[in-house]
């Protein structure tokens, strides 16, 4: 990569550093993923544009109006995709033998991103991508259906890991176009699975990182940070 100092984060709730708040079940914002210490030890500005429930089709939104503006940022980290694979679970329990699509389908879905990556570099702006972290298939199940017809949303289901295995597909997909489009990548997932806990880093909503997640992502981006940038020099 090239020397970098003006970053953007361009993504979902999971680089907003959204939480579920485990005394009163709602979302709060409690970004605990680091960036200041990023910032400080790698001489690093970094503006966060993430949006929760963001899309690509968002993303696409907001990269045109970040292009707009004269010299924005060396660097873009997206993150897109765990909105992008999720379903409408109301229209799902409604009609379990119905043929539902994602939010948005795996081919639209890597078409937009390829093209925001084209966008980025036509710019002179370095593109870089992340992958998902994994989903616990039980919350998310009864945090997202559980006021639903859950025997409905089982039965188009076939099985709850089914839940995993799909979200798993769209982050297999970021990494196979990193690697074409030759994107420099960070492996938000590895970390998790690496870890081996993952009941530990999320939170009761089955998707989104608690702090201890939140703080294996910035592990996840200091170490591609050493790897891709020069530290800062301490001085006496």
């Amino acid at each position: 990569m090239k020397r970098v100092s003006q970053i953007q984060l361009l993504g979902d709730s999971i680089l907003k550093g959204i939480q579920v708040e485990p005394a009163t079940g709602r979302y709060v914002t409690r970004n605990e993923i680091g960036i200041p210490g990023l910032e400080r030890d790698f001489g690093l500005t970094v503006k966060n544009g993430s949006h929760f429930g963001a899309t690509v089709v968002k993303g696409e939104r907001l990269l045109e109006r970040l292009l707009e503006r004269e010299t924005p940022c060396d660097a873009v980290v997206m993150d897109f995709g765990g909105n992008d694979c999720d379903f409408r679970w109301d229209q799902v329990a409604a009609d379990p033998e119905g043929d539902h699509r994602p939010n948005v389908p795996l081919e639209e879905f890597l078409q937009r991103y390829r093209e925001m990556i084209a966008q980025l570099r036509l710019h002179g702006i370095t593109p870089v991508l992340t992958t998902l972290p994994p989903l616990e298939p039980e919350r998310f199940f009864h945090w997202w259906c559980g006021k639903l017809d859950q025997a409905a949303v089982r039965r188009w289901l076939g099985s709850l890991t089914n839940i995993y295995a799909h979200q798993e597909n769209y982050s297999r997909a970021v990494e196979q176009l990193a690697r074409q489009t030759e994107t420099p990548l960070v492996d938000i997932r590895g970390a998790f699975l690496a870890h081996g806990h993952l009941g530990q880093l999320l939170c009761e909503d089955g998707t989104h990182p608690n702090s201890a997640g939140q703080a294996l992502i910035g592990d996840a981006f200091r170490d591609f940070a050493r790897e891709h940038l020069e530290p800062v020099r301490q001085t006496a």
